[in-house]
């Protein structure tokens, strides 16, 4: 277990580095950070078939792969320019491990995993975004799903021979396991939930209309990746209605649409977020400088960001009283707000203890963002 405690911590040092790629010499002197490289993760394949329908007529891996190549086709004929790259782009079975290698190995600049969801309820539909993040406890499940499904899309770990040796002790099926995945979630955690909102947003708009919210889980293929990823369920292969439509052409079709405007969406906002053309002309601004700008600047410590608007008192903030701040259809809690950054890193100490994800933020006038 401490190997699997040390790898963590190399690889989140790593990720540290990596959360923003500098442009550099090999890019022909652009200034602007742009996103050039998508991989698209199709879920399961080969031996690995997902969830089957009730019928044992339609398996995730195939919906997955039509879904995921129609994504493609898209973002090629909008973006040509734009690197897209498949986990997979034929019935084979991938390692979780692999499908993280080619994302990390191709210097991907946002990492899509498809999948399908499947619940002993068939009433249960709609679809969810997922990013990465400590699950909590199924009675006190802010986040829409418990760990179930976290320990389902895991399991294809068990298919591999000695995967104990290969993934470095995790254990999908050992809850203790779940706990390393606190060390690597916030590097790339404000460039994930803004994609998932752009998901969310969009998916609500049909065919399969029921959004299950955005949350946090623990899925390695998320962890292993040094970049924005986001583990889209893009219906239930239980539910009749979500499966009818998941089985059409057109059905495919308008999902792939909707997360291709997403994806639109995501790049126009990741596009031009670095522009080193002005940086590289001018200084650092002093603290004296961000005072006299006029800016409302404060210092806080975000607890969570959930889908919904919890109410005061609401068990889940454990005695916290949050100032909530909307970020698109996310609303992010943050407590222990001052004037002063000293203050809010001290705060920190204390309310990690209760909140493990958290972390250190300032508010711009009104907007969230990490320190």
């Amino acid at each position: 277990m401490m190997k699997f405690i040390k790898s963590c911590i190399c690889f989140l040092s790593i990720a540290a580095m990596l959360a923003m790629p500098l442009p550099s010499a090999a890019d022909g002197g652009q200034s602007r950070l742009e996103l050039k490289t998508v991989v698209l993760d199709p879920g399961h394949g080969g031996k690995d078939p997902g969830c089957v329908s009730r019928d044992r007529k339609t398996y995730e891996k195939n919906l997955t792969l039509s879904i995921a190549r129609l994504l493609g086709q898209k973002i090629n004929q909008a973006y040509p320019d734009v690197n897209v790259i498949y986990t997979r782009t034929t019935d084979k079975y991938i390692t979780l491990n692999d499908r993280a290698e080619i994302a990390n190995r191709n210097h991907a600049d946002l990492f899509i995993s498809i999948h399908i969801n499947s619940f002993t309820n068939p009433s249960t539909n709609g679809f969810s975004a997922h990013i990465l993040g400590q699950s909590r406890d199924k009675n006190r499940d802010l986040f829409s799903y418990n760990m179930d499904v976290c320990r389902r899309e895991n399991s294809v770990i068990l298919l591999e021979e000695d995967y104990t040796t290969k993934y470095q002790g995790f254990d999908p099926n050992d809850p203790e396991s779940f706990i390393f995945f606190n060390l690597m979630q916030n590097a790339f955690y404000e460039q994930s939930l803004l994609f998932a909102a752009d998901v969310e947003r969009e998916l609500s708009k049909g065919p399969i209309t029921h959004s299950r919210g955005i949350s946090q889980d623990p899925f390695y293929v998320l962890w292993k990746t040094t970049m924005p990823a986001v583990l889209i369920e893009v219906g239930f292969i239980s539910n009749a209605a979500d499966l009818r439509t998941m089985n059409s052409s057109a059905g495919k079709d308008a999902i792939a649409d909707r997360l291709f405007s997403a994806f639109r969406s995501f790049k126009t906002k990741y596009d031009g977020s670095l522009d080193l053309s002005s940086a590289q002309t001018s200084r650092p601004a002093a603290q004296s400088d961000v005072q006299d700008s006029g800016e409302d600047i404060r210092y806080g410590v975000q607890i969570l960001a959930l889908s919904k608007r919890l109410k005061s008192g609401d068990k889940a903030l454990k005695g916290y009283v949050p100032e909530i701040y909307p970020a698109g259809k996310v609303y992010k809690y943050v407590v222990g707000i001052s004037s002063s950054e000293d203050e809010a890193r001290d705060t920190f100490r204390s309310v990690r203890r209760r909140f493990p994800d958290s972390f250190p933020v300032k508010i711009i006038d009104g907007k969230v963002s990490p320190l």
